[in-house]
């Protein structure tokens, strides 16, 4: 096992006309880290997971995992390395049921998976994120928490090294959040390795390790979550001039920033 990080980000750069939506963006993830990419809307964070996982071609720069470069590469390519996401807007396969979604999943993980064995893995990973005894129902009655639940399942078919998870925690109750926190905590003590896409601060202080800011698609600040979300710039960032004296983001008398 390499002791090198999991992830690369080097000089990263996006741009769609004249709109630089990533801008020089570089950080590392090491090994069984959960690192928080965070910032105000429109700050250029999906575009950069989507640029890690090849939705997106970068103009320039690199990306770097387990040593091998892979921006450039196609999206199943890079999925059959071990980089499996969720979406912003989720994608489910709503004709489908929630146990062929999860087994689409196996088509993209390394060897691949199939029949009983597949249908077996594809129960257990359902009955994981919280969809036990659902596997017949279609995808498109789901709830769209428990759609979000199924996007989840159907990454982990792949078997992935890295996650990369865009505000999958973004609209759960309470109770709902808890269980996704504890759910996340699970996949990292398991080895996996996260990023994670979230406004909800709650989630941001008990998951994250470390948290890349990104403002205007320029990487703002990096450091220890504690650090970085008592950084004035992260604070005028999010909250503005008038607010930029508070006493960090997660301050402003709510969980989500």
């Amino acid at each position: 096992m390499s002791d090198g990080p999991v992830l690369r980000v080097e000089a990263l750069r996006k741009a769609f006309g004249g709109l630089v939506a990533v801008n020089e963006l570089s950080f590392e993830v090491g090994r069984g880290e959960i690192i928080g990419l965070l910032g105000p809307n429109g700050s250029g964070k999906s575009t950069a997971m989507n640029l890690i996982s090849g939705a997106l071609p970068s103009d320039s720069g690199r990306v770097i995992f387990k040593g091998r470069q892979i921006n450039g590469m196609a999206a199943h390519r890079i999925a059959r390395l071990g980089v499996a996401r969720t979406f912003q807007l989720v994608r489910v396969l709503e004709s489908m049921t929630c146990l062929e979604n999860v087994e689409v999943g196996f088509a993209f993980r390394p060897g691949g998976l199939s029949g009983n064995a597949a249908r077996a893995e594809s129960v257990a990973l359902l009955g994981r994120v919280g969809l036990a005894r659902r596997e017949n129902m279609a995808a498109g009655e789901l709830t769209y928490i428990d759609a979000k639940r199924l996007e989840l399942a159907r990454a982990m078919a792949l078997a992935p090294e890295l996650l990369l998870l865009d505000e999958w925690l973004a609209g759960l109750n309470p109770t709902e959040l808890q269980q996704g926190i504890a759910l996340i905590k699970q996949l990292r003590d398991a080895g996996l390795t996260v990023i994670l896409v979230e406004h909800v601060m709650d989630a941001v202080h008990s998951l994250c390790d470390r948290c890349v800011v990104m403002n205007a698609g320029i990487k703002i600040a990096e450091g220890s979550t504690a650090r970085v979300l008592s950084d004035p710039h992260v604070v005028k960032a999010y909250l503005g001039d008038d607010d930029s004296d508070d006493d960090g983001v997660a301050g402003r008398g709510g969980a989500r920033a």
